[in-house]
């Protein structure tokens, strides 16, 4: 049994953040041929709903760089390697240091909420009132987190020089990983999402292999967080605009995202 993981952003994605319907019909004909495909984004599942809308992705989903797998089949949500309160309080502190909110995300009652004190820049109060109002998240100030909230990853924006130190910091923590890359607000700004060191896409990518018994394990990706399951996978693919560590361990590198190399190589891989 074959089975695809697809990143979204950068990968199955449009330069418009979207599915296109060359793409869209390159998936439908994937299920007409009985070959089983999913998603593992980094991606929440709120900010990835609207995207996903209207398409057929019927198997478990891979959300939170490995963090969270949703069964849409039996409505299940599960939930591995949170963030302790260590933890989050040392992100918070080296956040602090540098002039940074943190935005906290947790599973609280099977909805998404964010919690963060007040922002200090204007970037920052343009993530809340473009993006997170957007996505229908729950947002709340961070004296409401409670000791019980399930923490999947804290996200940042902030100055590109910044956020490069508080990489570096945080990926020599021996309980946590972080990830990083430019943001949409300019070349000025940085977005960096910290996730506790175990959780990861590769090891999600496992327990659904193991899960719905694929003997051959082909997974698309174009940056640092698809690096683990690339390590895994039979087959892996990164597109032409694909960070160069993830094109040097692809089994090959494909077209473009913006112009649907993943729905092409898909239709020369399988004959669709």
């Amino acid at each position: 049994m074959d089975l695809i993981f697809f990143d979204l952003d950068g990968t199955l994605l449009n330069s418009a953040s979207e599915i296109s319907p060359f793409t869209k019909a390159t998936l439908s004909l994937l299920g007409k041929n009985n070959i089983a495909y999913t998603i593992a984004t980094g991606r929440t599942m709120l900010s990835a709903k609207n995207i996903l809308k209207g398409h057929v992705f019927g198997l478990p989903q891979i959300y939170n760089n490995g963090v969270t797998i949703w069964d849409p089949v039996e409505q299940k949500l599960t939930l591995e390697n949170l963030l302790s309160k260590t933890e989050i309080s040392k992100v918070m502190s080296v956040a602090g240091a540098h002039g940074i909110t943190p935005f906290i995300h947790a599973i609280d009652n099977h909805q998404h909420c964010i919690y963060h004190a007040a922002p200090l820049h204007d970037v920052e109060k343009e993530l809340i009132s473009k993006h997170y109002l957007d996505i229908q998240a729950k947002i709340f100030p961070i004296e409401e987190l409670s000791p019980n909230s399930q923490v999947t990853n804290i996200s940042m924006i902030g100055s590109a020089d910044a956020v490069a130190v508080m990489w570096r910091e945080f990926n020599t923590h021996s309980n946590l990983v972080a990830y990083s890359g430019p943001a949409i607000e300019g070349q000025l700004f940085s977005w960096i999402d910290v996730h506790h060191r175990l959780a990861n896409k590769g090891v999600a990518v496992s327990t659904l292999r193991n899960q719905l018994g694929a003997s051959n394990v082909i997974c698309f990706g174009d940056s640092d967080n698809d690096l683990s399951m690339f390590h895994l996978a039979d087959e892996s693919y990164a597109p032409e605009n694909a960070k160069t560590a993830i094109k040097e361990l692809a089994s090959d590198v494909i077209g473009h995202n913006h112009a649907d190399g993943v729905a092409h190589f898909l239709r020369e891989r399988f004959s669709l």
